[in-house]
């Protein structure tokens, strides 16, 4: 890591994933190779992201050497992952370990209004992933005794056995001061960490 905006990733030989044009600068001899339509996911996999309206786009980077990736100055989190599974929006994945895997996960309503499709990102393996969060991101421990809801605009990954639900709630809107009418949130339960941004990507999510 080189500054909290910025990853520096250290390859001898090795393979990474990062987001479509994150590489600001490297150090020795780099190979670039742009993912094609289907993100390493085949066919079937970039059908259901494309219906999900998930744009993430992938390019693998190999070699020798030190890799910089960044996307419009926003903060990195490194979040290691052994054997168990991270959910991420696609515009917070900056970069992963090549032997990770990637998939599309519905979750129903999220998503209307906001661009922001109607799925999240899932990797599973071992390995690093490198997310992106406006402001730095702040893991919260959900316990079985103590659930946890948040502002989807907000919401940047979460991980561990935590089951999500997308619910409506009058006194949501009314604690952000935004009028009448239900907003949704997500509720978490079980055990495990959501990660949120001090930011919204946009306004109130409505149903």
């Amino acid at each position: 890591m080189n500054g909290s905006k910025m990853l520096a990733v250290d390859l001898a030989g090795e393979t990474i994933r990062a987001l479509n044009g994150s590489m600001v600068a490297y150090e020795g001899q780099m190979a670039f190779k742009r993912q094609g339509m289907t993100g390493g996911e085949g066919l079937r996999g970039a059908l259901k992201r494309k219906i999900a309206g998930e744009g993430m786009t992938l390019m693998e980077i190999t070699g020798q050497g030190t890799v910089y990736l960044a996307s419009e100055a926003t903060e990195v989190t490194l979040v290691r992952l052994t054997g168990d599974t991270l959910f991420v929006e696609s515009d917070s994945l900056l970069a992963l370990d090549g032997d990770l895997k990637t998939g599309v996960q519905f979750i129903g309503l999220r998503g209307m209004g906001t661009g922001q499709g109607l799925a999240t990102t899932k990797v599973d393996g071992h390995g690093t992933v490198a997310v992106l969060s406006d402001g730095p991101a702040i893991a919260l421990e959900v316990t079985p005794q103590m659930p946890l809801c948040v502002d989807p605009h907000a919401y940047v990954a979460h991980h561990g056995q935590l089951q999500q639900d997308v619910v409506t709630d009058v006194n949501w809107r009314t604690v952000l001061g935004q009028g009448s009418g239900e907003s949704v949130q997500f509720r978490y339960q079980g055990h495990g960490l959501v990660y949120v941004q001090p930011a919204e990507r946009g306004g109130i999510l409505e149903i």
